[in-house]
């Protein structure tokens, strides 16, 4: 599957109507915003605007697979970002930093024909491995996926009244704490300003250090702002002038998306965090969404997987899927990855922050 910009690809195998596989350009090819526009399963993570601040910060490149020949409306796409990396290896991810990203398909032989050409993109391109972040299990994978990895997934359902959403929150956990943040006088502030940008950012980093992991780039986020526009909202809790918790979602169609939150825990017990999930749910119902996407956990982080199940969030489970040529063991890297883990977790907490910010910058370009 070389880089043929509009050819066909691969052909479909025996039985299949007839048809090729095509690699497209998403952020050339204004095909790809319409189908991500009309399709049902089609997410945050799937627009143009993700895919260019992707391309933007870290320099991946777009590329999606259809079915579809040049000249008609798409039908389906595979969307990913070739990732290059000294350090992780060529690959094909769809997508970086995405909690899900569902291959927009509509029947299984489309699905048949595109998961059958990741064999020569493996080839062709001398890939380690390639990536599908499906929100729902591939109904039919080859014999080159190798591995699986699982994430709890939590969405709260927008379509009930604000009452029964708010009921159906924890006493404890939820509803007292976002009482006790509106007696605490905590005032809540939405935008793409600097100044919003700025606080949040400090904000990721007290995070970040806390949890012992490097920060996203911050041209990151201001990439997101400039790509994604009203869509994006950034909301910070303030107690007078300090702001104490904050939290970037992400809207597309019926869809409220939490992406990122970060906090200072010396002001936690005022419920700033709390107010926030809710004035954002108080925000969807009113603007008529469907959805709150909480995004994914770790399943081995059992308090952040405690905390989306105490909004009266729906669990489920996604499974990522991975293809390659070389045998199961070799394809994560448990082993390289739990040591950089170490390493890190002895030296980020005694980094001064600019040097915090500059490993951030470094390494997530080959994190994806």
């Amino acid at each position: 599957m070389a880089n043929n910009r509009s050819g066909p690809l691969l052909a479909r195998g025996a039985g299949a109507h007839p048809g090729q596989v095509y690699q497209i350009q998403p952020l050339q090819d204004p095909r790809w915003a319409e189908l991500v526009d009309w399709h049902p399963h089609s997410s945050a993570f799937h627009t143009v605007a993700w895919l260019e601040a992707l391309h933007q910060t870290y320099g991946y490149e777009p590329v999606a697979y259809t079915t579809s020949p040049p000249g008609v409306r798409l039908e389906d796409g595979l969307v990913f970002c070739r990732v290059t990396s000294w350090i992780t290896g060529r690959r094909l991810i769809s997508l970086p930093f995405s909690d899900h990203c569902e291959p927009l398909l509509n029947n299984a032989s489309d699905e048949h024909a595109l998961l059958a050409a990741l064999g020569p993109a493996l080839h062709l391109e001398k890939l380690r491995y390639i990536e599908i972040r499906a929100a729902q299990p591939l109904a039919g994978t080859t014999s080159l996926c190798r591995s699986t990895q699982s994430y709890c997934f939590h969405q709260i359902d927008l379509r009930r009244d604000l009452a029964a959403l708010f009921d159906n929150c924890h006493r404890s956990s939820a509803q007292r704490k976002i009482l006790r943040a509106e007696r605490e006088g905590l005032s809540c502030e939405t935008g793409r300003s600097q100044e919003l940008l700025d606080a949040f950012w400090n904000l990721v980093l007290i995070t970040r250090r806390r949890h012992q992991t490097p920060p996203q780039p911050k041209s990151w986020f201001r990439n997101l702002i400039n790509c994604f526009g009203e869509a994006l909202q950034i909301r910070v809790a303030f107690k007078d002038k300090q702001a104490v918790a904050a939290i970037l979602t992400l809207r597309h169609k019926g869809t409220l998306v939490y992406k990122y939150g970060c906090s200072d825990t010396r002001f936690n017990n005022l419920g700033g965090t709390q107010l926030l999930f809710w004035r954002s749910i108080q925000e969807g119902k009113r603007d008529g969404l469907r959805v709150f996407d909480l995004g994914r956990s770790d399943c081995d982080n059992t308090g952040l997987i405690t905390f989306k199940d105490r909004w009266g969030s729906a669990r489920s489970t996604l499974t990522y899927a991975r293809f390659s040529l070389a045998p199961p063991s070799d394809i994560f890297g448990r082993h390289a990855t739990e040591l950089a883990g170490r390493i890190a977790r002895g030296v980020l907490p005694c980094l001064p922050n600019r040097i915090l910010s500059m490993v951030g910058s470094v390494l997530y370009r080959h994190l994806a």
